[in-house]
């Protein structure tokens, strides 16, 4: 692109959107069970952890605000369990996508992904993943 293409502008606009209601309650409720810890790495950070959906709050209603659907998970985790590169097992493990494994060589991702395949999760006190929900994740989102 060139630089005569560029905007010349930042400019803002009027919207309307749909805003996602008991999402703080989720995210409250999931955090805590996690006693503010990422469920793979154990990072106790709040600004860094989210409550993440096992299944997704678009696609399954009556799920969006159980605690049974969530997981404490830190944002760069939770962006691999989104795209099915990393999911969590029914019996609680672990589990890496080749897309990421194949590339034992990197260290980063050695380091950051394939050191957990196959552990366990840390367990939340509460509110346990249901197991049905990660066998869908597992079945349905995650990439072998």
């Amino acid at each position: 692109m060139a630089d005569a293409e560029l905007p010349k502008e930042g400019k803002e606009r009027v919207q309307v959107v749909k805003v996602r209601v008991n999402q703080a309650f989720f995210r409250t409720a999931v955090l805590a069970a996690y006693d503010d810890r990422c469920c793979i790495t154990g990072l106790q950070n709040p600004q860094l952890l989210i409550a993440g959906h096992i299944r997704p709050w678009s696609t399954d209603e009556k799920n969006r605000v159980n605690p049974r659907n969530g997981i404490a998970i830190n944002a760069l985790h939770d962006k691999a369990f989104e795209h099915g590169l990393l999911t969590i097992t029914p019996d609680y493990r672990i589990k890496i996508s080749s897309v990421i494994t194949q590339n034992k060589k990197d260290p980063s991702l050695q380091d950051l992904f394939i050191k957990y395949d196959q552990a366990e999760i840390i367990l939340p006190s509460r509110f346990l993943p249901d197991p049905e929900l990660l066998d869908y994740h597992n079945q349905e989102r995650f990439v072998p």
